[in-house]
């Protein structure tokens, strides 16, 4: 049914993101025995979607072939070229795509819901305000992803007309989208996220009376709304004007409270529809990534301020751990720290031959098929909170605790952990919100582009040691590819957008000062 959806409703933003051609293609691709779009309920549209839009984001190319190693969550046992920011293009514009795919779809969830001819009928499905409620929200989240990777992007809005909004528009003839400028984009999605909470009907008990993966009750999809529109608010105070009054509208109109309240795709316990990166490991039998050296030294408590982090077992499986003891859940955790190593990072893929066997995979945690692809969680906005309020230490404490209750560390030790947290600071509450956002790669990339923190990450250029219990200890550089010296402020624009919308690539390029991935973008420090 998923493929079933993408494959009917996505053609025209294909057309629109990709396709310069003329209308009378339009025609011509219609398939006489496809259903017409107004035969599709709008819960099935909005599941699809939601599913689409985590699964595109956070597979082992999208996600474990950039943002994930560039964080250095993940270090790759093959090919090292791309942890060293000699990303494939073709991935790129994947990523680029999918993202306005998954866009169409929540805008026709929307569609369905206001044209009179459709409404009707969907209103058996749950309440028409709230559908088109979280169908805005779910835009304002693929939108975000977009802006925050590579800057000015084409966009659109549900309640603002303005003329440089253009994506999704092939209706109107709009087969080229201007690209519309980061600081318009962050305000609207702010505005976009506040008028869609406001929306809610919170006296249904649903959003959708099915198919709804993410949210369930309007009273989740509201935090989720004013927690998203923290994140943004936070991103670009100081920069976009209003962000300020919407940290404190969002937070004061009810964020998330509890790990109840995290929102994320849980993955189908089967070989049909199981998580991303257990469909990579054990599907398609692609073992390239592991568990990073930076993360596990920081998690050990060998770099940073921290202590040895009960998350580590969470993480990571002991290095005698195999694959398929990682798929069936038969290693046992232990308290030998010997037993957790992780892949080096920024090593050439030459010396990474050498170093497969002694390096750990991720945990069963991470690679199982029922995993829960996060979209926002608790954690996250606690500390989000804690910022706010000028690093308060109560919601620091508060973010870590629900980090590891979430991934299941014992209370004993969730307990000794923050009894001993240094004071919070803003390099101690990001880099906590570093280890929170662990497989959450590109909530972590903006946030590193934000503060800089966690300033434990390994830097191009720098001379660092790994010790092969074969070979002894090497010394090598961590030399970027691609003339870098920095990890890339950005992804630069897919390719084939030259040919196909050119001159408003060109003068997006031109507005954020060159298409380049070392390009800022506003709100980067």
């Amino acid at each position: 049914m998923k493929k079933l959806f993408i494959s009917i409703l996505s053609f025209a933003a294909l057309l629109t993101t990709t396709v310069s051609c003329d209308d009378q293609l339009e025609d011509i691709n219609k398939n006489p025995n496809a259903p017409e779009i107004t035969q599709v309920p709008a819960f099935g549209v909005f599941n699809s979607a939601s599913a689409f839009v985590m699964t595109e984001s956070r597979g082992s190319f999208s996600s474990g072939r950039m943002a994930l190693p560039w964080v250095q969550y993940s270090a790759q046992r093959n090919y090292t070229e791309e942890d060293r920011f000699q990303f494939r293009e073709v991935t790129n514009q994947a990523l680029y795509l999918n993202y306005y795919l998954a866009a169409q779809d929540f805008k026709t969830v929307i569609d369905l819901n206001t044209n009179p001819t459709t409404k009707i009928a969907n209103e058996a499905y749950g309440n028409n305000t709230n559908q088109i409620a979280a169908a805005r929200v779910m835009l304002a989240y693929t939108f975000l992803q977009l802006v925050d990777a590579y800057g000015d992007v084409p966009y659109y809005s549900y309640g603002n007309a303005d003329p440089d909004f253009q994506a999704l528009q092939i209706d109107k003839g709009i087969l080229k989208p201007k690209f519309a400028s980061q600081q318009k984009i962050y305000t609207d999605l702010m505005k976009e996220l506040k008028e869609a909470a406001e929306s809610v009907v919170t006296s249904e008990t649903v959003v959708f009376t099915k198919g709804d993966r993410l949210f369930g009750t309007p009273a989740k999809l509201v935090k989720f709304a004013n927690s998203l529109r923290l994140r943004i608010a936070t991103r670009v105070k100081g920069v976009v004007p209003g962000a300020e009054a919407h940290i404190t509208d969002a937070i004061a109109s009810g964020v998330m409270t509890s790990n109840a309240d995290n929102v994320g795709v849980k993955y189908q316990n089967d070989l049909i529809n199981p998580s991303p990166f257990y469909r990579d490991f054990y599907i398609s039998n692609r073992t390239d990534f592991a568990i990073s050296n930076t993360l596990v030294d920081l998690l050990k408590g060998n770099t940073g301020v921290f202590g040895l982090d009960p998350r580590l077992q969470k993480y990571a499986a002991p290095i005698t751990a195999t694959k398929t003891a990682v798929r069936d859940n038969t290693y046992a955790e232990t308290d030998d720290l010997s037993q957790y190593r992780g892949m080096p990072y920024g090593i050439t893929s030459a010396q990474a031959a050498g170093q497969r066997t002694n390096t750990s995979f991720w945990s069963n945690s991470v690679l199982r098929r029922d995993y829960t692809e996060i979209l926002m969680e608790y954690a996250e906005v606690a500390f989000l909170v804690s910022e706010s309020k000028g690093w308060s230490a109560a919601e620091y404490q508060a973010g870590v605790r629900a980090s590891m209750e979430r991934w299941g560390v014992a209370t004993a030790k969730i307990n000794a952990y923050v009894a001993a947290l240094p004071a919070p600071n803003q390099a101690n509450v990001i880099t906590q919100k570093y280890l929170a956002l662990f497989m959450q790669p590109y909530e972590a990339y903006a946030e590193y582009r934000r503060t800089g923190y966690p300033n434990t990450l390994l830097q191009p250029g720098g001379t660092y040691t790994f010790n092969n219990p074969v070979d002894g200890v090497t010394t090598y550089t961590f030399t970027a590819l691609n003339n870098l010296t920095a990890m890339p402020a950005r992804f630069t624009y897919p390719v084939n957008l030259q040919t196909l919308n050119g001159e408003n690539v060109a003068a997006a390029a031109a507005a954020i000062g060159g298409d380049q991935l070392d390009t800022k973008l506003i709100w980067a420090k």
